[in-house]
């Protein structure tokens, strides 16, 4: 039965349009083909996704008591502060990074990766498990910690003196002010306005994740170049993190009273590696880290892998644990 069930959801994700567009935009970066998306487009689309979800999270905050979501929130934040220090820990030690780019690593993995959560919540409402509306709130609280961590992480080892102002970077961000301010647009507009606006942000959402993920897929895979570079080691920590934070995600999701489908999202969330805020802090706070080394395994390794694999993986330790 259990088989059956993993199999089946395997089956749903991998034959997903969002899942399929990114496959063919890394076999299309493989065999060099000219498909690429400008940086205009390609920053739009990753702005209306950010928006699009904290705009849908603020609408479903208004039906939802406080005491319904503590638990989750108090989740979210221990899984924010414990996976950048265990991504640093490991990379130090497995990888034998210098500080700065085991720093850099543990900010990208403590941080989240809206497009991974964006995914695992259309699987999740197509498999029927979700019963949450507010998970996108959890993804503006989960997005900042990591971050602030790692960076606090390389100031009491460097001394670094320029965390001050990446910490603004972090706050001030693009996935930060488009998450919470989509919240709180979404928790205080009127709800006329908002059905009217339903068509653009709700209907188009989907078809907008998928065009994301082709020009995604791309970039991942051009960054496979600099993974054959880094060595086995880095492929290995970039799937290990994951596997582990998953796990942690689900559990903390169960416990904390999330459905199925929640705890699935929170795993698949605590999984993933930011790479939109995560590099802009990164680059702000730790110049001397090394880039290609944290997005090569964040975007070449983890955000496949997740996509692919994990987020069913995940979905099947949700509801062995439930």
């Amino acid at each position: 039965m259990l088989a059956t069930s993993a199999w089946e959801l395997a089956r749903l994700n991998l034959t997903s349009p969002a899942v399929l567009a990114f496959v063919l935009g890394v076999v299309a970066a493989v065999v060099r083909s000219d498909l690429a998306f400008p940086p205009a487009i390609t920053s739009a689309l990753s702005s209306y996704l950010l928006f699009a979800l904290g705009l849908k999270g603020g609408v479903q905050l208004r039906e939802v008591a406080v005491g319904d979501v503590a638990g989750p929130i108090l989740a979210t934040i221990v899984l924010g502060v414990a996976t950048p220090l265990i991504a640093y820990a490991l990379a130090r030690r497995f990888l034998r990074t210098e500080i700065a780019d085991s720093a850099s690593l543990a900010a990208h993995f403590g941080s989240v990766s809206a497009v991974t959560f964006t995914a695992a919540e259309t699987f999740t409402r197509d498999a029927g498990t979700l019963e949450e509306g507010f998970m996108p709130a959890l993804v503006a609280l989960l997005e900042i910690p990591g971050i602030v961590v790692a960076l606090l992480l390389a100031a009491r080892f460097l001394g670094n003196t320029s965390v001050r102002h990446a910490m603004r970077e972090v706050v001030t961000g693009k996935s930060v002010v488009l998450l919470v301010g989509g919240l709180v647009i979404g928790g205080v507009a009127d709800e006329g306005g908002v059905t009217k606006i339903e068509p653009l942000f709700v209907g188009l959402f989907t078809g907008v994740l998928v065009l994301f993920l082709l020009d995604l897929g791309t970039v991942a895979g051009q960054r496979l170049a600099s993974l054959r570079q880094a060595g086995p080691r880095l492929v290995i920590y970039a799937i290990a993190l994951p596997l582990l934070f998953g796990s942690m995600g689900a559990a903390a999701g169960t416990l904390s009273g999330l459905s199925v489908g929640g705890a699935t999202v929170l795993a698949t969330m605590a999984a993933s590696a930011s790479y939109i805020a995560a590099p802009a802090a990164v680059r702000a706070g730790l110049p001397q880290a090394d880039p290609a080394l944290s997005l090569g395994a964040a975007l070449g390794v983890t955000f496949p892998f997740n996509l692919i694999i994990g987020i069913p993986l995940y979905a099947e330790l949700a509801q062995l644990m439930g």
